[in-house]
């Protein structure tokens, strides 16, 4: 009897933390639903980024969008369509430009855009200090989840649908160019832009609730976690999505009770997932590398 009142007491306290923020509280229920949009939208981005080795790349739009973003906080404040449109804009010229650079110079594309990348981060701190104050600053770079209104949600939920639908059109061309590099940009340009368009389209949408330097690793950090748990394109792309929607509920929790920075957490834990990917995975990792290599050694020797 005792040991069953033990147990129940166990489950009610593990229910009490991992669930009850979320069914008390409605902006709880918001954030872990921008989560969910964040998820579906930015990981299987995230993992054509990797399979592209295009991830410094997807770092530096995420930086590119600030001044885009700063620029619609100058004109409108706080406006979260202005902001977006500025982002958007902001991010897509940078990639032209950077591309255009890379072709017409002897810089490479990846020192182009790391370049263009410091000088947009410089910029878009430079224009929210001109009007907002520290406050102003920490919310755009870091993000604040916990304060997700429905505008925010719905924008994040559309970008999701229409990234889904948009990868499901690009998905074949987008798969050549993974394993043939300069096909769609040579072969096939309109899918190129196309592709880095989407990518901006979804750091726009993650800035709002993660902030211009936090929005990159929702992106990438699952992709890369889940690059270590499947063979397949499509597998690497579920578990990206199922490992961006833990890391942001878990994430969620650490910061509702130790009172950490919500973004920083959600991006912490996905770190945290990479890590535990990289030792134990199935595809490729530590624990499998080690595993072949004492099994070679001992055949070798037999």
């Amino acid at each position: 009897m005792h040991r069953t009142l033990l147990t129940g007491n166990r489950m009610t306290n593990l229910y009490d933390y991992l669930m009850q923020p979320f069914v008390e509280f409605a902006f709880m229920r918001r954030a872990l639903a921008a989560c969910l949009a964040v998820a579906l939208g930015c990981a299987p981005v995230g993992v054509f980024l990797v399979l592209r080795r295009m991830s410094l790349m997807g770092d530096a739009l995420s930086h590119a969008i600030l001044p885009g973003v700063a620029a619609g906080y100058l004109l409108a404040g706080l406006s979260l369509p202005v902001m977006a449109i500025g982002g958007i804009a902001a991010g897509v010229g940078t990639a032209l430009l950077s591309g255009a650079v890379s072709r017409l110079t002897v810089l490479q594309e990846d020192a182009s855009f790391a370049a263009f990348q410091m000088i947009s981060l410089a910029t878009g701190v430079t224009l929210i200090s001109l009007k907002g104050g520290s406050v102003d600053l920490m919310h755009l770079l870091f993000g604040s989840i916990l304060a997700v209104d429905d505008a925010s949600l719905l924008l994040m939920a559309a970008v999701a649908t229409l990234s889904l639908s948009i990868l499901a059109v690009i998905y074949r061309p987008v798969i050549i160019d993974s394993f043939d590099p300069g096909y769609l940009r040579y072969g096939g340009g309109g899918w190129y832009a196309l592709f880095l368009g989407l990518a901006v389209l979804n750091l726009v949408a993650a800035f709002q609730s993660l902030g211009s330097l936090m929005a990159i690793g929702i992106m990438m950090l699952p992709a890369i976690a889940a690059r270590f748990w499947a063979r397949t394109v499509a597998g690497v792309m579920a578990i990206a999505v199922v490992v961006a929607l833990f890391s942001g509920w878990i994430g969620l929790l650490l910061s509702w009770h130790y009172r950490l920075p919500s973004g920083p957490a959600i991006v912490l834990t996905a770190g945290c997932c990479v890590l535990v990917s990289l030792l134990a995975g199935s595809q490729g990792s530590l624990w499998v590398r080690f595993g072949f290599y004492g099994r070679h050694y001992s055949e070798g020797n037999s």
